[in-house]
């Protein structure tokens, strides 16, 4: 039975790694990945999955108008597909989260979304929400704060270091931006 899984945490766990060793462990064994990024993050290129330390591979890109179930499905009937892996799921409208779900029943095939469960404002991206709802299987990947806690919770930083309150919920960056950080020092530092 497929099911569709959601890894979540905060940045710098190592998400973009393991659904890169996912994709890996299924080719290894002859079967067909199609990964996906969105679109709006091209730090590392446009149309690449990449591991801060140093791996990547190809992707298929998704934005906002994006269908699915429909693209899935056609890639499906020219070669079979085994996996399907979204990184940055987070960018997911609730609509595409609910075509995941076609692909896992109607398909048969599982899908496995990687992505940040919430924003610099500790409040949920709208993929993240419905992914929270209704994957089959949730799965927390750790990281630590600075002080060794489990760093639950991001805060974006202005040009000083700063951490800012207010802004868009969507701001690619990378450490230069975002710090991982524990509750305790998310309520400190952001004091907003």
């Amino acid at each position: 039975m497929a099911k569709l899984y959601f890894y979540y945490s905060s940045m710098n766990a190592g998400k973009s790694t393991t659904l890169l060793q996912s994709s890996y462990n299924y080719q290894e064994r002859g079967m067909n990945t199609l990964v996906y990024t969105a679109a709006i993050d091209d730090r590392y290129g446009i149309g690449k999955v990449a591991s801060r330390i140093g791996i990547s591979q190809e992707a298929q890109l998704f934005h906002e108008k994006s269908d699915l179930f429909n693209e899935i499905q056609q890639q499906h009937q020219n070669q079979a597909l085994h996996c399907i892996l979204i990184d940055e799921c987070q960018f997911l409208t609730k609509t595409q989260v609910y075509q995941l779900t076609e692909v896992v029943d109607k398909l048969n095939i599982p899908v496995l979304c990687y992505g940040l469960r919430t924003d610099f404002q500790a409040e949920l991206f709208e993929g993240s929400r419905y992914l929270l709802a209704w994957a089959d299987q949730l799965e927390e990947l750790k990281t630590i704060c600075y002080c060794g806690k489990k760093a639950n919770f991001v805060i974006r930083m202005n040009e000083k270091g700063e951490a800012v309150c207010d802004g868009e919920q969507i701001q690619i960056g990378g450490n230069d931006t975002y710090l991982s950080v524990c509750r305790q020092h998310y309520k400190e530092k952001t004091k907003c």
